[in-house]
């Protein structure tokens, strides 16, 4: 019975500084008008991440809306996003941050509190820009491209992703892994790439019908042909609501889940399945469903020796965690019999 065959989650909560955002992308299911929201305070954050000490949390992603760069909030903005990160950090969490394209100053700041970070590039193609993003001015191909860049500059820990099913043709999916590839030969610091189906919301304006999940297997084995081994290929699975599709993905290539929390922020009507389904779902077909950190452990060198020291802490927490839980899984396989 195989004994390595393992999928990685990260115990994960996300903490949202603002919903406001001045794109308006036709399938977002996250935004709020400019004006018409409100941005969390330091002290309700911490007053909930007090909450989270004790529950096994690892992750705090900060996802956030996005203002302008030329708007007179910015600074703010930027500052309450750098607060809550030193906040998160200083309770005993990993912070990780997706808030958009960032300025390189900005990025080299964040990466003094987080031990990684996030920008999804969903696809180069331009011709998205006439019709799901022609109200947003950041999903210009050539920013999002220019952020990799940067973060492999600045030697940061970096998820990216392509989003599918929102107009654009497979031949863009290709050459949008060929850019992610390249940019991983050059700089090395791509831990993850996302491929996250377009599953419609409650929210969008946009009339289109759910990425098909029973294609989702294929596109992960030709971007495994695509992209380096030593990227990851995350799904989310509360996108692949069907078991034997969610295991068809793992079979065709995808290693990790992504965060697991209680609320998927950017498809709030597609509520995450929690640790125990997964585990379920992942033991029928001889799989492992173990937890990780938001940095990857080749990484750990880049970080400031205080940051160091807390994701080492993490990391023994969790290698013990993951020792017990296989020999917990190897007990629960034999008592249901499963053969592999």
């Amino acid at each position: 019975m195989p004994t390595s065959r393992t999928v990685t989650y990260s115990p994960a909560y996300t903490i949202v500084p603002t919903y406001e955002c001045f794109n308006r992308c036709t399938y977002c299911n996250f935004r709020t008008d400019l004006g018409k929201g409100s941005w969390m305070t330091i002290s309700d954050a911490e007053r909930l991440l007090k909450q989270l000490q004790n529950q096994n949390v690892c992750e705090i992603l900060i996802l956030s809306g996005e203002v302008h760069p030329h708007s007179s909030q910015r600074q703010a903005w930027f500052q309450r996003i750098y607060d809550l990160c030193q906040l998160a950090f200083s309770m005993g969490f990993l912070p990780h941050t997706n808030a958009g394209p960032l300025s390189f100053e900005e990025m080299q700041r964040l990466k003094e509190v987080n031990v990684s970070m996030g920008l999804m590039l969903e696809q180069l193609t331009p011709i998205l820009l006439e019709t799901v993003h022609k109200h947003a001015p950041s999903k210009l191909p050539e920013v999002r491209l220019q952020q990799l860049q940067w973060a492999g500059e600045l030697r940061i820990p970096f998820t990216t992703g392509l989003l599918l099913g929102v107009g654009e043709t497979e031949k863009d999916w290709w050459e949008s892994l060929d850019a992610i590839s390249a940019l991983q030969q050059r700089y090395g610091n791509i831990q993850e790439v996302i491929l996250q189906p377009h599953s419609p919301g409650s929210q969008q304006s946009l009339d289109a019908p759910p990425f098909n999940p029973c294609q989702l297997p294929e596109v992960i084995s030709q971007a495994r042909l695509i992209l380096p081994e030593d990227i990851t290929i995350q799904i989310p699975p509360n996108l692949v609501q069907d078991s034997q599709w969610l295991l068809e993905c793992v079979e065709a290539g995808a290693r990790d889940l992504g965060g697991i929390g209680l609320k998927d922020e950017v498809n709030p009507d597609y509520p995450h399945i929690q640790y125990q389904r997964l585990q379920e779902i992942l033991a029928s077909g001889g799989w492992d469903l173990v937890p990780r950190l938001p940095i990857y452990p080749q990484f750990d060198a880049w970080l400031s020796v205080e940051l160091q020291v807390e994701v080492k802490r993490w990391r023994d927490m969790i290698e013990n965690k993951n020792r017990r839980g296989a020999e917990y899984a190897e007990e629960e396989r034999k008592e249901r019999g499963y053969e592999f």
